[in-house]
């Protein structure tokens, strides 16, 4: 992943920390799932293209993309902004979601250096939670199928809070049922949404691309922006081991 490709900001470990990785050790994790920890994120871009196709109506990559990391209960609108009011958004909704459950029976590869962080984690005792947008029986399955859910102490979905991504209220509760404060959590994300709400949360987020790119918005935050869950993890143990 080049960085030129991906806006990625490469970390200097030796540099003066800033006040996210200065604050207080770290005391709990938690990770986004799709597109960070599991490779669903194309799945389900391919899932529109194909809906869209099926149903003769134009939509674009680009138009999947713009969906990356949002909740549901925005997407309607999002094709409605998109197309107008006579675009058939809630039946593209419905076809492409029957395509995403077909396509997700199996179990779901796990992103590269998940497994290695979650052991480093364990091992360092640090308990570890999943905030989520997709809604809970979906998450479980998923989580299930890959052998994660008995890995996290908690995970809350997109159907238990009642502002999503971008908002900061999943990854507040999250850290809540984790019994840290936020600014005690590493979070690990992918998209953009999900960087604005756990940011806005307060705590310290470490951004892993998948299919799209950090935006303006994001970079101005000044957050970590690496390649792979396997850089993350580096960086997560230096701000560890710099603490007593």
């Amino acid at each position: 992943m080049a960085g030129g490709q991906t806006g990625r900001v490469d970390f200097d470990f030796t540099r003066t920390p800033t006040l996210m990785t200065a604050a207080l050790p770290i005391r709990a994790a938690i990770f986004d799932m799709d597109g960070l920890m599991l490779d669903t994120e194309r799945i389900a871009a391919e899932c529109w293209l194909a809906a869209a196709v099926e149903l003769e109506l134009g939509f674009t990559h680009v138009d999947a993309l713009g969906m990356v990391g949002m909740h549901s209960s925005k997407v309607l609108d999002y094709l409605v902004a998109l197309y107008g009011a006579h675009f058939p958004g809630q039946r593209l909704i419905d076809a492409t979601h029957q395509r995403y459950l077909r396509a997700t029976e199996m179990p779901i590869p796990c992103k590269a250096g998940l497994l290695e962080l979650l052991q480093w984690l364990e091992d360092a005792g640090l308990p570890k939670g999943v905030a989520t947008s997709t809604r809970r029986n979906i998450a479980e399955h998923h989580l299930a199928a890959a052998g994660l859910l008995p890995r996290f102490a908690h995970t809350v979905c997109g159907d238990e809070i009642d502002h999503p991504k971008p908002a900061p209220d999943i990854y507040l509760k999250a850290a809540d049922l984790l019994g840290v404060k936020p600014h005690e959590c590493v979070v690990f994300e992918d998209s953009n949404f999900g960087v604005a709400a756990a940011h806005a949360a307060g705590c310290r987020v470490i951004m892993v691309p998948d299919l799209k790119p950090p935006s303006a918005e994001t970079l101005a935050m000044g957050i970590p922006i690496v390649a792979s869950l396997t850089e993350a993890q580096a960086l997560v143990m230096h701000w560890h081991l710099s603490y007593p």
